[in-house]
């Protein structure tokens, strides 16, 4: 999480300033192998995943007609990826420079010409490695996907639903393996390397973390615009004008709706969740080095390995049955197993390696634990147990309340189903009332979690103040720490989502048998369950670091407090509110324009390729791909202007305690919002899915089912997701502009006037730039009111 790159920040002060520095070899052997293990089981991870690629890849393909079909999907992908990336890696060069060039030492720290050098290199190549590996990540896990969906549809037909299922999930464990992989080497790379200069560490890791963030917000936004245009496109002409059903052949947007679900969901989460993965663990080290010097950092590098033995166990408990009744519990054993075993792992590590050393600890450094009872290590030591522990059942707790709001099997989607009886108008009504209250019960499990993290340091406290406020910092980190563990598995349910998407759309094209895509459509609607837990689940790691986030800022920028009764402090949060509905609003619209040539492209092709709709002939699906990938590239550069720029003109304009206030608007906001806008999504869809199960297509409920999916589609696949990587990216820019803000006595200068007018003047080019109205959009609108004048006369 970026918000983790603010506690790394925070740490590395509170190293500096007790006097502290992480070296290797100031580690015991015992410590110096323990890190290299951990090295190795990010080895492990990468291994597991590529042995998984193999057995994916060793499946039946089946038909010639699914595997054609699922070459023009993968054609789709790797031409939008390819060209995406052509139009990033320039960006991402240039920031490499100029993270290169404004890097700031300390000089107080005395670091050496060459070290100074050392530093400024590894922070702007920890960038473009950890854009790297962001964009790894997503690729891997795309490919995989497209390779693996063709299977799941050939194993539905061909053994049933339980081959299906177990295929699905492990194709999405691809992903999760490679995301705690890659996120742990790194880590852990960038400690063995740097950790012998002070303040390298954060320096790198934050290079390292803005890398892979910011190609996170580019694959959410891009990706969730390409998928959503040829999505709404799809349903408005094949459903509800033509009705016929979804993913049928003769939809001209069918391939690209297909192509979206890989490089929306599939790369785009991947990349987020690798990132707030890596940073987490780090500032977990570096705060834990503050705290308890070596075992605060070996301690998060073993529930981190723990982790990943736990999830790949998780993914083998995984297997379903045929006759199972719900498809969804095998998935949710393989989290339960997952997180069971976690916690069996973490308890382990606290008898034998958290009591003795905080014992050690204690005795090296008595002038903080004057007064502690016999028993303080061991009572420290169960403390950070049970709050790691509480990161658990957070996790847990997120993906229940996720699934109540969204599966077909309880109450909420039920209530929408009901309301298609009345029109499109109740579903839609009901279906955010729906979306709202999840957003509620949401915000109150982060907040108990949060609350219970303080207070169980804060009873009975057990050392001096610098002691136990530190231990409450870290705990946070702790939370967070605990939360990731089973990050394995909840990147394999978010894969298995599209997978899933995938292959009922292959099953469709392919005019598969009715028991097969029977199954497809089952796997189909717990797939969007998934996708919506995996979606609440990142946006509750963001809301986890906030508060961690604070302490952080408060350190680098030198502010004791942020108090809210301060006018600028105030209008700060104001504006940091408000920018989440902004960036929505950026983005549904982006959709709506590019599905508005989407729709006249489908229309197009319908009216004027003779035999289409009879079935003789076949749609330029190829156009309509094209028309995607141009419109997703195109709208990605206000969003981008807008999470950059923002933080430095409010920063610049409202100091540093304004800029805290603006950030305090942007997380609570954006997370409500952000919950609202993907469950409400998720249930519409759901609520769509059961009304085609009651047999119920072609008629008046189903219209009306498919307007609330429809509506609701930019809502959860590409609004939702991406106020996660807005609200980091924002973040990490108020974190990186902190040491240079103006001080709090000072007026504004005329640099400040500058540089806020420069900022504010860019972004609103990008607003009216979002805003304006697409030639093409124009065109047509010209040639459909020609036509209806003629028509009147």
């Amino acid at each position: 999480m970026t918000e983790s790159a603010g506690v790394v920040q925070a740490a590395a002060e509170i190293v500096h300033k007790a006097g502290e520095h992480i070296r290797l070899t100031e580690l015991t052997g015992f410590e110096t192998t323990a890190i290299w293990a951990v090295w190795a089981t990010s080895i492990v991870a990468l291994l597991y995943g590529v042995y998984l690629m193999f057995e994916i890849l060793s499946k039946s393909k089946g038909t010639q007609k699914m595997i054609d079909i699922n070459d023009e999907i993968f054609k789709g992908a790797k031409a939008y990826l390819a060209r995406q990336f052509k139009t990033i890696i320039w960006l991402v060069i240039g920031l490499m420079v100029v993270l290169f060039a404004t890097t700031a030492i300390d000089p107080s720290l005395g670091l050496t010409e060459d070290q100074v050098l050392k530093v400024k290199i590894g922070r702007s190549l920890a960038f473009f490695l950890g854009a790297l590996a962001s964009a790894l990540t997503g690729l891997v896990g795309m490919i995989l996907a497209v390779k693996g969906n063709v299977r799941v549809a050939a194993a539905a037909v061909n053994k049933g639903k339980a081959e299906a299922l177990t295929i699905a999930f492990r194709t999405g464990s691809i992903a999760g393996m490679f995301t705690i992989g890659l996120g742990l080497l790194g880590a852990t790379s960038i400690f063995l390397i740097f950790q012998d200069i002070p303040s390298a560490i954060s320096d790198v890791l934050v290079g390292f973390g803005f890398g892979g963030c910011l190609l996170a917000l580019f694959m959410r936004v891009g990706g969730g615009i390409y998928t959503k245009a040829a999505d709404v496109g799809a349903d408005l002409v094949g459903k509800v004008e033509k009705n016929i059903p979804e993913d049928d052949p003769r939809n001209a947007a069918t391939i690209a709706d297909n192509v979206g679900d890989n490089v929306g969901d599939c790369a785009g989460m991947a990349a987020d969740i690798f990132e707030s993965y890596e940073v987490t663990l780090v500032a977990a080290m570096i705060l834990g080095a503050a705290v308890f010097g070596n075992l605060g950092v070996i301690f998060p590098l073993f529930v981190r390995a723990i982790g990943v033995i736990t999830s790949i166990a998780g993914t083998y408990a995984v297997r379903a049955r045929n006759d199972e009744e719900h498809a969804m519990r095998p998935i949710q054993r393989g989290f339960m197993v997952a997180s069971v075993l976690s916690i069996i792992g973490f308890a382990v590590a606290t008898v034998y390696y958290l009591v003795p050393e905080i014992a050690k600890y204690m005795e090296l450094n008595p002038e903080r634990y004057t007064g502690a009872p016999e028993n303080a290590a061991t009572i420290i030591a169960w403390k950070l147990f049970a709050i790691t522990t509480i990161g658990i059942f957070l996790s847990f707790a997120i993906s229940k309340l996720t699934e109540y709001f969204t599966s077909t099997e309880d109450k909420p989607v039920k209530e929408i189903v009901k309301s298609t009886m009345t029109g499109p108008a109740t579903t839609i009504l009901s279906g955010t009332a729906e979306g709202m209250e999840s957003s509620v019960w949401s915000i109150c499990a982060i907040a108990i979690s949060l609350a219970t993290s303080v207070v169980i340091f804060n009873i009975g406290p057990i050392g001096d103040v610098y002691a136990v406020t530190h231990q409450v910092l870290y705990g946070i980190a702790l939370v967070g720490l605990g939360m990731l563990t089973v990050t394995g598995i909840i990147v394999a349910e978010d894969t298995f989502g599209p997978v899933s998407d995938n292959a009922q759309g292959i099953g469709e094209m392919a005019k598969l048998s009715d028991k097969g895509r029977k199954v497809l459509d089952e796997l189909d609607a717990v797939g969007n369950s998934t996708k919506a837990i995996t979606k609440g689940f990142a946006i509750a790691t963001a809301v986890i670091a906030a508060v961690a986030l604070f302490s952080s800022f408060n350190q680098v920028t030198g502010l004791e407090f942020i108090n809210l009764s301060k006018p600028t402090v105030f209008i700060g949060l104001l504006i940091g509110g408000a920018i989440p509905f902004l960036f929505s609003a950026i983005l549904i619209r982006a959709v709506g324009r590019a599905a508005f040539l989407v729709v006249n492209e489908v229309r197009r092709q319908f009216k004027e390729i003779k035999g289409l709709m009879a079935g003789k002939a076949k749609p330029e699906s190829a156009k309509v791909v094209d028309i995607c990938t141009s419109a997703a590239l195109r709208e990605l550069v206000s969003p981008a202007l807008l999470a950059i720029l923002m933080p430095v003109a409010v920063g610049f304009l409202l100091k540093a305690d304004g800029l805290g206030g603006y950030l305090a608007g942007v997380i609570l906001v954006g997370q409500l919002m952000a919950v609202y806008l993907s469950n409400t999504g998720g249930a519409w869809d759901n609520a769509k899915k059961s009304v085609e199960a009651m047999g119920l297509k072609g008629t008046e409920r189903h219209k009306a089912a498919v307007i609330g999916d429809t509506v609701g589609d930019p809502f959860k696949d590409t609004a939702g997701p991406a106020l996660n990587p807005l609200i980091k990216v924002m973040n990490l820019v108020a974190l990186l502009i902190a040491p240079i803000l103006p001080a709090m006595h000072e007026g504004l200068t005329i640099n400040s006037i500058i540089i806020v007018l420069v900022c504010l003047g860019i972004v609103t080019v990008g607003l009216m730039y979002s805003k304006r109205s697409d030639p093409a959009v124009a065109a047509i609108e010209k040639e459909v009111i020609t036509k209806t004048a003629k028509a009147k006369k």
